[in-house]
């Protein structure tokens, strides 16, 4: 195939002389001095061009092009440094090829072409933009306009642009509208606006496949969308677990050559319905009632995470649980081997062939249906273990951000069928402050007495008798009503109605609770139970079960790209733009 597509001549890049080689996958230049030798050599795989012109074209601040007759326009990937410990920005490279005649340029610009339908055969021709206009900066509008709609029209990518109204709009709009002729969603915002396209597509996807989302058993049906992360949100953990960097041109840039990252989604299910799905932080304990702190205080903005986490931390609270959890098989990976979910990651790539056996069977995940919720599984045995509990958190991924580098479990994979179950037990508020010390630095966080890590495929949790009881004597519990409720939901199969309902039972509770929880935090008494923290959401029940989804969906995104690898590249004579 890749003789097909051979070219090579003499082109100008103004006054200097290049042999420029296309060979099918690769298409490089060679700078060649008045001796014709060789100087320095740029080699962009075919997969990374993102379009080929006529003429003498610019693209930013606006399109302008000069119809010359021998001169046509590459537009490339061009890696740089992030400045980060891992992660590369991607920035749109420009090269303007002179050719000694028209015929010549026609040839290049047409085997160009070719070879990039040829090699590229998955890149996004109709996308689906939600435009989250209140996010973090509020600049989410400006954002994809001035940055990203240029580089979507240069690919030749058509756009439909839905500029959110109000919370779940775009949730809605997935579960309702007609979404033929799309190949993809793209939300540009934060967690929040990706956690509404995950839920909308995940729904609309169980519903078309007639599959009920509230039996923690049900085989989830893998979503045929890809979705897209323009990074405008006051946090972007996803983008940054992903991508490696938070940076809308290089998202940008991961869309239109048609990058394919699967991720594991978490299920979170409350008796029979399910609550809400998850990618990056389940926990309750600390990061629940850090959570629960920070938004009696949205008026300080992005500083009441920080005054939260301070109040938290000196109220010196533990909560007592029992987690069950279904561990991972340990000779595959490990949440303590250290290594790292880059780029095409060897350990993801071999759970693709063992969660989807048969590659005409997309959604089996797992044949049995998951019958490790028995405790006579064959898929292995429920480990059970109770006592008091700083903090239990469950993630998918790294859930690294700027401020914690390697994130809460670093080795954590991203597509492995697979997530990392924390367990710090209580201890003396010195050590869990080293605990929580470590996340901001390289140090090994798991390195502590007090700490358990595990991979699992499923976890429980639920409270000791009398704690339950206690639990349910502080909020009052569900009255009639409010488990009719619960037991239509879970009949008609509407997790959002039930989470909405159970956030109203939640403020209720508030009102109906004898000790506010901030009045004298550090000094008042604790309570019985905390609340689970799920992708910055509060979930209002205590009791779950979670179950590990492998590769239900897929980004466009190719995982952390290893900064180290590019650079010992580069320093060779040929250098990968």
């Amino acid at each position: 195939m890749e003789t097909d597509f051979r070219l090579e001549s003499s082109l100008w890049v103004g006054n200097k002389r290049y042999r420029a080689l296309l060979t099918g996958w690769h298409f490089q230049w060679t700078e060649v001095d008045k001796k014709n030798r060789d100087k320095k050599t740029i080699s962009v795989p075919v997969s990374e061009v993102v379009g080929v012109d006529e003429g003498q074209v610019e693209i930013l601040p606006q399109k302008s092009t000069e119809d010359t007759d021998k001169d046509f326009t590459v537009f490339y990937v061009k890696r740089s440094s992030s400045g980060g410990l891992h992660g590369l920005l991607w920035r749109l490279g420009r090269i303007q090829f002179s050719c000694p005649s028209r015929v010549l340029r026609d040839q290049w610009t047409q085997h160009l072409r070719t070879a990039l339908k040829t090699h590229s055969p998955v890149r996004p021709h109709r996308l689906l933009v939600f435009i989250n206009p209140f996010g973090g900066k509020k600049k989410g509008r400006q954002i994809y306009h001035s940055l990203v709609a240029p580089l979507f029209e240069l690919a030749g990518i058509s756009s439909h642009v839905i500029v959110t109204e109000r919370a779940n709009h775009a949730r809605d709009h997935l579960l309702k509208k007609d979404l033929t002729g799309f190949d993809g969603v793209v939300c540009v915002g934060g967690d929040g606006m990706f956690s509404e396209i995950l839920h909308g597509l995940i729904g609309r996807t169980q519903q078309e496949a007639g599959l009920c989302e509230n039996d923690p058993s049900v085989t989830l049906q893998p979503c045929p969308l890809h979705i897209g992360i323009i990074p405008a949100g006051s946090t972007d953990c996803v983008c940054y677990a992903t991508v490696g960097v938070i940076d809308p041109v290089t998202s940008a840039l991961h869309i239109i050559i048609g990058d394919s990252q699967p991720l594991d989604v978490c299920s979170v299910h409350h008796t029979a319905a399910l609550v809400r799905y998850s990618v990056s932080l389940l926990g309750y304990g600390f990061y629940g009632d850090v959570l629960a702190e920070s938004e009696k205080h949205r008026w300080m903005g992005p500083l009441r995470y920080d005054y939260a986490g301070t109040m938290v931390y000196l109220s010196n609270r533990s909560y007592a649980g029992i987690v069950q959890y279904l561990p991972a098989d340990p000779l595959l990976s490990s949440p303590r081997d250290k290594t790292r979910c880059l780029s095409g990651c060897s350990v993801c790539s071999k759970s693709t062939g063992r969660l989807f056996p048969h590659p005409s069977d997309s959604g089996s995940l797992y044949s049995s249906h998951f019958s490790q919720f028995s405790n006579d599984s064959e898929e292995g045995e429920w480990v059970s273990v109770e006592g008091r509990f700083r903090c239990v958190s469950l993630t998918c991924m790294s859930s690294s951000c700027p401020k914690s580098p390697l994130g809460l479990s670093p080795s954590a994979h991203l597509a492995d069928g697979t997530g990392d179950l924390i367990l710090v037990w209580d201890t003396h508020p010195l050590g869990f402050l080293k605990f929580l010390y470590r996340h901001t630095s390289t140090q090994d966080q798991f390195d502590l007495p007090f700490v358990e890590v595990h991979r699992v495929k499923a976890v429980r949790f639920s409270l000791p008798a009398g704690k339950e009881e206690e639990a349910f004597e502080e909020t009052g519990g569900l009255d009639e009503e409010e488990r009719r409720h619960v037991e239509t939901i879970s009949r008609n199969g509407s997790q959002q109605q039930l989470t909405e309902r159970s956030m109203g039972q939640e403020i209720a509770n508030e009102q109906k609770s004898a000790t506010p929880f901030l009045c004298g935090l550090c000094c008042s008494k604790a309570p019985a139970a905390s609340v689970w923290n799920c992708d910055g959401e509060i979930l209002p029940f205590t009791n779950i079960i979670s179950r590990i989804h492998g590769q239900l969906v897929r980004l466009y995104a190719r995982g952390i790209e290893d900064g180290a690898t590019m650079h010992s590249c580069s320093e060779e004579n040929c250098e990968r733009a």
